[in-house]
């Protein structure tokens, strides 16, 4: 099933949700997809909706990004990977996906690191969510990555969402994210072309493919999602 507007498939996605709650325990969704493709705007946007309307005091719905979980950039620059970041070795992948499943059966509140883009650093304990969430959309580059330990999360989820445009809107967008955060136009294309691109690429081609793709042009990065 394929779309581009964002409000279809925000309402795609919910009633996907909906169809697959499960009874007494909680519903872990993925939403997965290159750098800048859209998967967090995508995933705030389901968890409003999921909470829209509703009548109880705690959340129905939260949000778990996994850019929290980068490693601290100190971290990174001991282990020469600062200019990879953003790359699957610049996580702390184990304590995310332990982390995820811990939420699958959490009956006390759990916090959360969230990841400050503009500081370039994740907070510590900045998410807190409920223990009576009953539905978690859980959003990053790699939750459907065919490599360990993501591969640990695939049964966790009822519902994966891939999101996927195409290498040219991708390439635009990050570039025009770094231009905001204030890098010199040839700092930006080095980064992107160096880094961010080789890490889309990672993405589309080896993640394990999901119950929902919303893309608009996938057959450029061939394998995975080429139809």
């Amino acid at each position: 099933m394929i779309t581009s507007s964002m409000e279809r498939d925000v309402d795609l996605v919910s009633d996907l949700v909906e169809s697959r709650m499960r009874d007494g325990a909680r519903t872990i969704v993925g939403v997965a997809g290159p750098p800048a493709s859209g998967k967090s705007t995508l995933a705030e946007a389901v968890v409003q909706n999921l909470n829209r309307g509703s009548r109880h005091t705690v959340a129905r719905a939260a949000l778990l990004p996994m850019d929290g979980y980068h490693l601290d950039n100190r971290i990174l620059e001991s282990r020469g990977l600062l200019a990879r970041k953003g790359a699957p070795e610049s996580f702390n992948a184990a304590g995310f996906c332990d982390a995820v499943r811990r939420l699958a059966t959490a009956t006390r509140e759990t916090f959360h690191p969230s990841f400050d883009r503009h500081l370039d650093l994740a907070i510590a304990n900045a998410i807190a969510i409920h223990p009576e969430t009953s539905v978690i959309v859980v959003e990053g580059n790699y939750l459907l990555l065919d490599r360990n330990p993501w591969t640990s999360l695939r049964e966790l989820f009822a519902v994966t969402v891939f999101v996927c445009p195409s290498m040219s809107a991708l390439r635009s967008r990050l570039l025009q994210r770094w231009s905001k955060h204030g890098l010199e136009p040839d700092t930006a294309l080095r980064k992107v072309t160096e880094n961010d691109l080789p890490n889309a690429v990672l993405v589309a081609r080896e993640s394990h493919k999901a119950d929902l793709l919303l893309t608009q042009n996938y057959t450029e990065f061939g394998v995975r999602y080429a139809f």
